[in-house]
């Protein structure tokens, strides 16, 4: 699938329904939560340098889920404390707020939500509607690893769980008759070659070069980038972190494809556009671009519940994450009749190796600086 068909056709689960992701992006906001006390602190800190009359922020992969504005007043409170404190005479700065996704993103859901995070935002004021600041809110579709915003317009980017999304498959995923040379695994697994993670690597750093190039035209000298991203431990492609979770996948679909259900053809061709990069990865990619410097790049293992408080177990959980995720794109290669038998085995196989042995999913969040 090629990177228009993907712009046009992947997104995660519209609307507030049982498989949406709205209702399914749990995990993430429980990563994102821990990362909290770093972005916040990056934003006040950009602030307190650069006391723009008008802060542009964008929200780059928002989504439509409820962590979507959740973050975004978590931003403008943030913002309000450091000024208060630092110039508590001025008035506020202005709120401009980007947000962005691909086009078949969900941007309704958000719009619909708008009237009441505006009357949130007012009563958390207590000096009442004379302390409350102006907050502009726009949505702009579109993949990030192309131009997105005016020149120098952005003070402050934020990617939650975005960037080890590939702008396409692989082109040298392919042999010459266009078939996957990666036949049955949907992404880097135990039994992919070395070429196929060459190929996952080399898109990576083409696609991730991209996005700084564009986001340092559009950002201001100083401007600060929190970006927090799945990622790996070590060198190697596979092990029992996020790699884990896809091999997982492709089990459950070869074992729909043992019962009748698929085709194996379909397994085999199924490609996905995610690769989890390690640290050093990611550092040389910033350094060889060069437009801005890494302030600070941490390691996160958040904490598994094995029962949560739905006695759902944590495959289950996963389970409903993955299919809110990846729902877009299976559809078109399996159909939506066998996706409930789908998850209901991937679910039970994750519990099943985690009663083996741990999965230790890690996510990094990196802080960028630009450069002046």
């Amino acid at each position: 699938m090629d990177k228009k068909d993907l712009e046009r056709e992947f997104h995660m689960t519209g609307g507030d329904g049982k498989t949406s992701y709205a209702r399914n992006s749990s995990l993430q906001k429980n990563a994102s939560d821990m990362a909290n006390h770093i972005t916040l602190e990056t934003l006040q800190q950009l602030y307190k340098e650069t006391r723009p009359k008008s802060l542009g922020i964008a929200d780059l992969g928002c989504s439509s889920g409820p962590n979507t504005l959740s973050t975004i007043k978590d931003f403008i409170n943030t913002v309000q404390v450091a000024h208060h404190r630092e110039i508590p005479n001025q008035p506020l700065p202005e709120f401009s707020i980007f947000l962005n996704d691909l086009p078949g993103n969900d941007f309704n859901s958000i719009f619909k939500s708008l009237p009441y995070f505006h009357i949130e935002l007012k009563r958390d004021n207590n000096n009442g509607d004379t302390d409350s600041p102006s907050v502009f809110i726009a949505a702009y579709p579109g993949s990030f690893y192309g131009r997105l915003f005016p020149e120098k317009t952005i003070h402050f980017v934020y990617a939650s769980y975005s960037l080890h999304w590939l702008s396409k498959v692989p082109p040298a995923l392919y042999d010459e008759q266009g078939k996957s040379i990666n036949k049955g695994c949907v992404s880097i697994c135990s039994m992919s070659s070395e070429a196929v993670s060459k190929a996952y690597y080399s898109q990576f750093k083409e696609d991730f070069s991209i996005f700084l190039r564009c986001r340092s035209k559009e950002m201001v000298a100083a401007g600060r980038m929190v970006l927090i991203i799945l990622g790996r431990e070590g060198p190697d492609h596979v092990d029992r972190g996020n790699s884990f979770f896809w091999e997982l996948l492709s089990r459950s679909i070869a074992d729909l494809v043992a019962q009748g259900e698929t085709q194996e053809e379909n397994l085999d061709s199924y490609d996905m556009h995610f690769y989890a990069p390690s640290a050093d990865e990611i550092e040389g990619e910033v350094n060889k671009e060069g437009s801005f410097e890494l302030e600070s790049l941490e390691m996160l293992e958040v904490e598994k519940d094995k029962e949560n408080v739905n006695d759902t177990s944590y495959g289950k959980a996963v389970a409903k994450t993955v299919r809110a995720v990846q729902e877009s794109m299976l559809v078109q290669y399996f159909g939506e009749k066998i996706l409930d038998k789908l998850f209901d085995t991937y679910g039970r196989m994750v519990d099943e190796e985690l009663a083996k042995e741990d999965i230790r999913p890690i996510t990094f969040v990196l802080v960028l600086r630009k450069k002046l």
